[in-house]
């Protein structure tokens, strides 16, 4: 239920572009994930990475065109193109696109290609001028036609010093791609999932703004692990400094009212509704229209509670959806389970996962661990380990595929 790279067989074919040196990273990089990797260089791929760097980095042998024509040469296409689950080119030059059009097979990686049954990936890398040509873009139409995934390229600073739309993607965000890829077929598919991720921040004044510690580390993990278990993701966000997992519909807000609002509009035809944004409790009750000067003297801040948007959210349920899951977190300092346990029974939840955030022990706010428990609406407390806050979101995939 984790990693859905985990065990995929890819073949990475490389070209011949500047950007193969990069191919290297992506081949270490999807290895790593624990996909089994067959590298694929063209004749011009060799002449910027030698195989021996992919055979390094994967643990598998990296094939040539010499290949082709060795011993097994009659058959090593077939036996990679049927074996594998993902064809990925990356980089993909011009001229190896215009061979997949056109199903040309004049060398090992094209003649894998003819061969293959499996989806095909192609992260594009060439310079200015050369994508947005009218063969390049006629031949891009035609894969794309045929189901080919493309993967950028990226606007921006090319070899040639011009600058243009050509860049090679970095090889984290490809990963990306290809672990959503695989994820399509998980335990979640065909479920949506609402969640909430982040802080709120309320403002005083143009420059002022009352929020709290959360970095949204927990939400965005548990957003993907969601995806990574086939779920259609919606992630309503606070302000973070963190990237939405690849796949996912994020919803940035600022305010708790924004957030309600958000949530409240993306609620209908939801499965479940996780809710682990630090929503503030308080917001100014006057907004200041100009900067709040210092005086030298007392000032006082008159607040007014926000609205509630998990009450809100069970509240709507019940009336209108009664079958979707709704999932709380109870992030407590004191008395955690006792009041885990109120929180569960006041807002009519399914599950509450509860955490100590008073960092008697260890700092949860921004930190990669968390320790939780699972109050349940059947009575029942499951406590768990300090664990990372991807796992806590692999449980809760867990709780979410159980039969009601």
């Amino acid at each position: 239920m984790s990693n859905p790279i985990e065990g995929k067989r890819i073949v990475l074919g490389i070209t011949g572009s500047i950007a193969a040196y990069k191919a290297a990273d992506l081949a270490s990089k999807l290895t790593q994930a624990g996909a089994l990797v067959d590298c694929i260089l063209t004749e011009a791929a060799v002449k910027f990475m030698q195989p021996i760097t992919f055979q390094s980095v994967t643990g598998r042998k990296a094939y040539v065109d010499a290949d082709l024509w060795g011993s097994d040469g009659h058959v090593v296409h077939i036996a990679l193109g049927r074996a594998a689950e993902l064809l990925l080119i990356a980089p993909a030059t011009a001229s190896t696109m215009a061979k997949l059009a056109h199903g040309i097979g004049d060398n090992l990686l094209a003649v894998t290609a003819l061969a293959a049954d499996c989806p095909l990936m192609l992260a594009p890398a060439m310079d200015a001028g050369m994508f947005s040509h009218p063969a390049t873009a006629e031949n891009v139409r035609i894969l794309q036609e045929r189901g080919a995934i493309f993967i950028g390229p990226e606007p921006g600073r090319l070899a040639s010093g011009l600058v243009g739309k050509g860049r090679f993607t970095e090889p984290v965000d490809i990963l990306a791609q290809v672990r959503w890829h695989f994820s399509r077929g998980g335990v979640l598919a065909g479920k949506k999932v609402l969640i909430t991720a982040g802080p709120t921040r309320e403002a005083i004044d143009p420059v002022r703004y009352l929020s709290n510690a959360s970095s949204g580390k927990q939400g965005y993990a548990i957003a993907q692990a969601l995806q990574d278990a086939g779920a259609e993701v919606t992630l309503v966000s606070g302000p973070t400094a963190l990237t939405a997992p690849v796949g996912a519909y994020e919803i940035p807000v600022v305010s708790a009212a924004e957030m309600k609002t958000a949530v409240m509009t993306a609620l209908p035809g939801m499965d479940a509704f996780i809710s682990v944004a630090a929503v503030a409790d308080f917001t100014p009750a006057e907004l200041h229209p100009e900067k709040w000067k210092k005086t030298g003297e007392s000032a006082m801040l008159a607040l007014n509670p926000t609205e509630d948007i998990l009450q809100a959210v069970s509240d709507w349920r019940t009336i209108h959806q009664p079958s979707m899951k709704v999932v709380g977190f109870a992030a407590e300092t004191q008395d955690l389970l006792e009041n885990a346990a109120n929180k569960l029974a006041q807002k009519r939840l399914d599950l509450v996962v509860a955490n100590d955030v008073s960092g008697v022990e260890k700092i949860v706010f921004g930190a990669a661990e968390n320790r939780v428990a699972f109050l349940d609406r059947d009575g029942s407390v499951q406590q768990f380990d300090w664990m990372d806050k991807y796992q806590v979101g692999e449980e809760i995939v867990r709780y979410l595929v159980q039969p009601d």
